[in-house]
């Protein structure tokens, strides 16, 4: 998991096709689909419900995000499987988003897999979205959300152009963060200098 102060987390990512191989900082060459089936495990470890491809280090516009069958925060502390609960997967390839309300919901509380710890409410959204995107099979779909999925979707777009939801909020928000964001940019620091002297091993 790339976290709050790696590079790649502000790159824009660039478009894929279904059929490319895909090279995983650390791993070796994989498919499209591998490395989706792999977000969405890293995603169920971590409890959360979104996941996009930058997050582990991979530049490129791609997605993972689930829609639960309850709140995820009714089990908090709880053992049971993610999975067990899992209405609907969605895997979604250079996903472009336009907003069909344009009224915004700041009632929502965020949060980020990449931002371990720090939740936030106030980051507007539109409430209700098209996502046109393309499958594992390179078919072209699309969809309709609203209210929290379509929260999801929008953070995890936001990911694919170097956005974090800490950037759509006030400066002071930030501020406020700061001992935990410095310990978090530490974190990054650390694993980007074993994962280099591990590629220079290997190499």
């Amino acid at each position: 998991m790339r976290l709050y102060g790696d590079p790649v987390l502000r790159r824009k990512a660039k478009p894929l096709a279904a059929t490319d191989l895909l090279t995983v900082p650390g791993f070796q060459p994989q498919t499209v689909r591998e490395v989706a089936d792999a977000m969405l495990e890293t995603m169920f470890e971590q409890r959360g419900v979104g996941l996009a491809a930058p997050q582990i280090g991979l530049p490129v516009r791609l997605f993972v995000a689930v829609e639960y069958a309850d709140d995820e925060e009714e089990h908090e502390g709880q053992d049971k499987p993610l999975r067990s609960r899992v209405l609907r997967e969605y895997v979604m390839l250079n996903p472009v988003i336009r907003p069909l309300n344009k009224k915004k919901d700041r009632s929502y509380q965020e949060g980020c897999l990449s931002i371990p710890g720090i939740y936030e409410e106030g980051v507007a959204r539109a409430r209700q979205v098209r996502i046109d995107y393309t499958d594992l099979e390179g078919q072209p779909r699309s969809l309709e959300a609203e209210d929290y999925l379509a929260r999801v979707f929008q953070h995890e777009l936001d990911h694919l152009d170097g956005v974090l939801f800490l950037d759509r909020l006030p400066d002071d928000v930030t501020s406020d963060h700061r001992a935990e964001l410095l310990k978090i940019q530490q974190a990054a620091k650390t694993y980007l200098t074993e994962l280099t002297a591990w590629e220079k091993r290997t190499h």
